[in-house]
């Protein structure tokens, strides 16, 4: 009888137990999908091999290697880096040279498109002067960029080039924990280029790993390295189901630990990027008030523990004006439970401005839904709890206020009032003065500040003045320390 490749993983096992060579140590709901524009992204899919050994699940592997490896592409980037001035030697009024270098790097890219779309991580190209991209027959093609998308770390790149092999984009929504995976890039450095590895999903909907402002990871024991940023990663019907972005480390290295952007998120990114250059998302106007755990559902009456507490209603905002109120308990959106907050975020950014959601609420221990008409996420809003995205770029760090449920984790005390650090970009000045995830900024010069809104008005205003120093005023583990920087 013959077995399917839709069995693959069932063989697998099999042959893993019986043989013993090999140990293993050890949902998000759909979002709105944009259309696609017309470029065409479709490959001639292979049938179905019947698998009957050991032998045909490794020949199956190999043909799915050599249908996908050509898709991928390595991407070295340069920019030039002009050092910044020594505020102690521009205060004595003595020169200063400015010596130009430059800066190289590495990373990877899959190609979506005939037309030379190609996908791969923001972090990958951020602040580059030139892109190369090179192919799997060492062609090479200077790139331009399409648009980027820092908030969930996905770019698209374009090239022109004939002939170019193109992957198919599967379903991520659909992908299992357990599933066999391939991790294709170009690791270390690029005479390691197109390097195939082979793990199985390890998790889903992984967040608050403070990679980007919107995180729904997918989680993987593939071999990922530096380099292998922005490179596929693939199922067993060789379509590309995640961007390999990250890597969760002691060492720098591989560590069985590593996070890829579902391509569900990362096609709706790349189809709004390519029609717009930008990314319209949409906005609420929440604010988190907490998680319902066990505990919670307790003392509010419940009889589950599900939804979060909503914190703040945004005055004027399309919650406020649907009739939302703080204190209410978010526990559905169009008719579909909430599994977390994070992911309600992304559900609600990846819905596009001016539709309308439905948001099931418990109020009073009564159920309600609300019909909310979702505005346009733009510069003088803030998606549900996170920093404005220039204030983001420009500062190296991210924020969001701080709750009660937050500030229990981290030790404080009730009286304590601001927003919380959840990321600070390694080497921005922050960082080198010493900002630390977790800390909590309670004031911006002297400012005084009780929530986002105050802290991103107080910074938009310092970030349009020249030559500003940032001086803040940081409770960490209780204790007030100031930490001085300069924009």
């Amino acid at each position: 009888m013959h077995i399917s490749k839709k069995s693959l993983v069932s063989v697998l096992i099999l042959a893993l137990v019986l043989i013993g060579f090999y140990t293993v140590d050890l949902t998000p709901d759909k979002a709105s999908i944009i259309s696609f524009p017309d470029f065409d992204t479709s490959v001639t899919d292979s049938k179905d091999t019947p698998i009957n050994t050991l032998g045909d699940f490794n020949n199956a592997i190999v043909n799915i290697t050599d249908k996908t490896n050509p898709t991928v592409v390595t991407i070295t980037t340069t920019q030039r880096i002009t050092p910044r001035d020594n505020p102690l030697l521009r205060f004595f009024n003595m020169p200063q040279e400015q010596q130009e270098f430059t800066r190289q790097g590495l990373g990877s890219g899959v190609i979506v498109s005939k037309e030379g779309y190609i996908l791969t991580n923001n972090h990958v190209v951020e602040g580059a002067d030139q892109i190369s991209v090179r192919m799997f027959n060492e062609k090479s093609a200077e790139a331009e960029v399409v648009g980027r998308d820092p908030q969930t770390d996905i770019a698209v790149l374009k090239i022109k080039a004939d002939n170019l092999p193109v992957i198919s984009l599967g379903n991520s929504d659909d992908l299992r924990v357990g599933e066999l995976v391939l991790a294709i890039g170009s690791p270390l450095d690029p005479g390691l280029a197109h390097s195939v590895s082979m793990g199985i999903v390890s998790a889903k909907g992984r967040s608050r790993l403070g990679l980007a402002s919107y995180e729904n990871y997918i989680q993987t024991d593939a071999a990922i390295n530096p380099g292998n940023s922005g490179g596929a990663l693939i199922n067993m019907d060789g379509e590309l189901i995640g961007i390999n972005t990250a890597i969760a480390s002691r060492s720098g290295g591989y560590q069985g630990v590593g996070f890829a952007i579902p391509i569900n998120l990362a096609k709706q990114i790349m189809n709004s990027l390519i029609e717009t250059g930008e990314v319209k998302r949409g906005y609420l106007g929440i604010y988190l008030g907490g998680t319902v755990d066990e505990t919670m559902a307790r003392a509010l009456g419940l009889e589950e523990a599900r939804g979060f507490i909503i914190g703040q209603v945004e005055e004027g905002g399309p919650a406020d004006e649907a009739g939302l109120r703080e204190g209410d308990i978010i526990v559905s959106l169009n008719g579909e439970p909430v599994d977390s907050w994070d992911a309600f975020r992304i559900k609600i950014a990846n819905t596009a401005p001016g539709s309308e959601v439905t948001v099931g609420v418990i109020r009073d221990e009564e159920e309600m839904s609300f019909d909310v008409t979702l505005g346009e996420l733009d510069g003088s809003q803030t998606a549900s709890s996170e920093p404005q995205a220039d204030i983001e770029e420009q500062l190296g760090f991210n924020a969001r206020n701080l709750t009660p449920d937050i500030a229990d984790q981290l030790g404080l005390s009730s009286d304590v009032s601001g927003v919380v650090v959840t990321a600070v970009q390694p080497g921005s000045p922050a960082y080198r003065q010493g900002l630390r995830k977790g800390d909590v900024i309670t004031s911006v010069n002297r400012q005084n500040i009780s929530n986002l809104n105050e802290f991103n008005e107080i910074m938009s205003q310092l970030i349009d003045q020249e030559d500003q120093v940032i001086l803040l005023k940081v409770n960490r583990q209780g204790i007030n320390q100031f930490i001085a920087f300069e924009l």
